[in-house]
């Protein structure tokens, strides 16, 4: 029975890997579809008549939106499903993309940027797909490869924007073209069967189990409906655990999408707003603020880059394009060395996330302190790779500590800390900047200090508590 059972989920699989081959296609082509854009919305918010205050103010719409939306909207898809929250980002961003290719004044253009703000969560939301599809230890091979095909897109798009702008209505065309790519990505995301985005719980019994090298259990998602059985909640708070024992539920699995959109609107934001307070009452406190300070010390790393490459080395903005782009091309490449890496460290995601945080760190202080271009361009090599792994890591951590169950709040959790960095990093770089144009890298090396430091005292705890669990578990059974 069992036997049939694996050979039946084998068959899934196959389908499953579709699956995730259809989320990279949607990846690659939202990122493609926002590049586009970018680049073009100052230039256009000023030649609607717009002051530089009242520019700024407008372009800081979307991220004061996105700080707020990101862990609503995400733990919205644990709430609803990721199929159903999914496709609704996707409509919503196309009429906000829509609108802003019929912006002709300052007004209409708030108006596009709001639902954009409001729902752009899509490539998060993906990103918590693929965490219900496969086991723990593919998580960081499919994520990396994720990464990748999105940042490909956030390559290509530019070079097509460009060209478009340079034809009359070239942002209007610009606009309705990312419209449609996020109206064909709905339509690939509608096309995916609801039952196959629900990971049942002896599909992945099984799946972890034929997985060469995966050896850790306790990392096994027991799924039904995406969510673990009760004794891998780290996050299960006492009410969720006697639901899921009462009649009519599961027995052995607390569902995270049994309120589904079919619910009243109440319980949706009841169910909302109790996995948001779960997240915050959790001991990830540590985690969240290692992302905060990578974040802004990455950012400061970029902040100046082209101002100080004229101001030190006396190069021209052409040559810090290809430098720029060199870089970008690298990260987006290194997407594919993320599952290897990890590999190579057996899954210890802990030691993986402190060597990569100590190498960024280093890689910091070398081009602060660059005495010509080569040594810039050598760290621009390894900056990019060891971000691009930096950044899976400390995702794929958030899941292992607050349970795949949640991975729609974790990541959304994950992208507003991200947002606060991106409102921070622009006014601590203005005032580096006050004293050399190397401040913003300088003050980025004492926040990647204070990262190191943070991991190297947090590390041996998540180690003991992992020892423990992992105890708990074998003495049950």
């Amino acid at each position: 029975m069992i036997n049939q059972k694996c050979s039946t989920l084998l068959l899934k699989d196959r389908r499953r890997r579709r699956i995730i081959k259809c989320i990279y296609v949607v990846g690659f082509m939202d990122l493609f579809g926002v590049s586009m854009i970018i680049p073009l919305l100052s230039h256009h918010v000023k030649a609607l008549g717009a002051s530089p205050t009242v520019a700024g103010i407008v372009g800081s719409t979307y991220g004061i939106l996105q700080l707020f939306s990101s862990t609503i909207v995400g733990s919205w898809s644990d709430v609803v499903g990721r199929r159903y929250s999914l496709l609704t980002c996707l409509q919503l961003s196309a009429l906000g993309y829509g609108l802003l290719g019929m912006s002709t004044s300052i007004a209409l253009f708030v108006l596009a940027r709001i639902p954009v703000g409001l729902f752009k969560h899509s490539l998060s939301i993906c990103r918590a797909l693929l965490s219900d599809l496969v086991s723990a230890s593919e998580r960081p091979l499919v994520m990396g490869h994720f990464n990748a095909a999105s940042s490909v897109g956030f390559i290509l798009g530019p070079v097509v924007g460009g060209y478009l702008t340079e034809r009359e209505g070239g942002f209007y065309t610009s606009s309705f073209t990312c419209a449609a790519i996020f109206i064909i990505n709905a339509g690939l995301v509608w096309m995916i069967p609801q039952s196959e985005t629900l990971a049942d719980r002896n599909d992945t019994v099984c799946r972890n189990d034929t997985s060469a090298g995966y050896h850790e259990n306790h990392f096994s998602k027991s799924v039904q409906n995406g969510s673990h059985t009760n004794s891998h909640h780290p996050l299960l708070t006492a009410e969720t655990q006697q639901e899921s024992t009462s009649p009519g539920k599961h027995q052995g699995g607390f569902r995270w999408r049994d309120v589904s959109f079919l619910q009243p609107v109440w319980k949706q934001l009841s169910s909302v707003g109790s996995r948001i307070h779960i997240v915050a009452s959790s001991d990830m406190w540590d985690l969240f603020l290692v992302r905060l300070l990578m974040a802004i010390a990455i950012m400061l790393y970029y902040s100046n880059f082209s101002l100080a490459m004229e101001e030190r080395f006396s190069l021209k903005p052409k040559m810090t394009g290809y430098l720029i782009s060199y870089s970008s091309t690298l990260g987006a490449l290194a997407g594919f060395l993320v599952g290897p890496v990890t590999q190579l460290y057996k899954n210890n995601m802990p030691a993986l996330l402190l060597h990569s945080t100590v190498l960024t760190c280093t890689l910091i202080f070398l081009y602060a302190a660059a005495p010509n271009v080569w040594q810039v361009l050598l760290t621009s090599t390894f900056f990019a790779i060891s971000t691009t792994i930096g950044r899976t890591c400390i995702t794929d951590l958030e899941l292992q500590r607050g349970g795949v169950q949640a991975s729609g709040t974790l990541i959304g959790a994950g992208q507003s800390v991200t947002a606060v960095g991106r409102i921070l990093a622009p006014l601590l770089s203005g005032l580096a900047q006050e004293f050399s144009p190397c401040g913003p890298p300088s003050l980025g090396v004492v926040l990647a200090l204070a990262a190191v430091a943070l991991l190297l005292i947090r590390i041996p705890k998540w180690d003991a508590r992992e020892m423990t669990k992992t105890a708990k578990l074998r003495n049950s059974k």
